[in-house]
């Protein structure tokens, strides 16, 4: 995931959840939580606990986030936002608690000509490869449900249009010819491929290290049969520490109604 893309998530999150962008560029943006987002992901029960007990007036927090650290001059405060932070995992995880899937419509100026939306699916999975090291990487894919176009990094072509829950008036929305269903099935087969294709020498090295460790462990308990219970503890500690692993979960996705 680029920062580009991490930036364009993070400014739809907070929009869509009535903070208010304060400052921002394309290396950054500052928040102005509400009291509902300052209570969900600051980590601050006490504060809130006193402010509601005596009822005072609360002062919800302000967030810097940096997505790209290298395009700032010095001096800037704020966190560091990358695919494997902790506050970005946060923000996944209250997608998923607050609602993964959302209808959205791009704004029409007002006009006296009829305009056609075209609806798209557009989901963005989290794949993570994982033995004895983890790598994780968001890939957001979108296919258009009337020709079946599929669009990679389609979080930042949503990222551009200025979409809202609720259509403008003189508009038509095309049905589709694709269900969202049959959708969701490609886009699950788009992601396989991508996959794929990526260079997975990781799982060889893995399983290298793996037999190397094993080895070290027979020649340890060479000779003691049966073997004792702590052989196959640490044998099966071994297995769950190499074993390859890849895991695609779906971060939140929805349908988009595109000019």
């Amino acid at each position: 995931m680029h920062s580009t893309e991490i930036h364009t998530y993070l400014h739809r999150f907070f929009t869509e959840n009535n903070c208010e962008i304060l400052h921002e560029n394309e290396h950054y943006l500052t928040v102005q939580l509400t009291i509902d987002m300052d209570k969900r992901i600051m980590n601050r029960p006490f504060y809130w606990r006193y402010i509601e007990s005596v009822n005072e007036i609360p002062n919800p927090a302000q967030l810097t986030l940096i997505t790209n650290m290298q395009q700032l001059q010095n001096g800037m405060k704020g966190e560091v936002i990358h695919l494997g932070s902790p506050r970005l995992h946060q923000l996944f995880r209250l997608t998923k608690e607050m609602g993964q899937y959302v209808k959205m419509y791009e704004r029409i100026a007002d006009t006296n000509e009829r305009r056609i939306l075209t609806p798209w699916v557009g989901v963005n999975y989290k794949v993570s490869f994982t033995s004895h090291q983890t790598k994780e990487i968001l890939y957001s894919v979108g296919i258009n449900l009337m020709t079946g176009t599929v669009v990679k990094e389609f979080q930042e072509t949503i990222g551009m249009r200025d979409l809202s829950e609720q259509s403008s008036e003189q508009v038509f929305h095309l049905p589709y010819i694709i269900t969202p269903i049959r959708a969701l099935d490609r886009l699950d087969t788009v992601i396989t491929q991508v996959i794929e294709g990526e260079d997975l020498t990781w799982v060889e090295e893995a399983e290298k290290r793996w037999r190397k460790d094993q080895a070290v462990l027979d020649y340890f308990y060479e000779g003691q049969e049966p073997k004792p219970e702590c052989y196959e503890m640490e044998k099966q500690a071994m297995e769950e520490r190499f074993k390859p692993r890849i895991t695609v979960d779906v971060v939140n996705g929805g349908i988009f109604y595109l000019k």
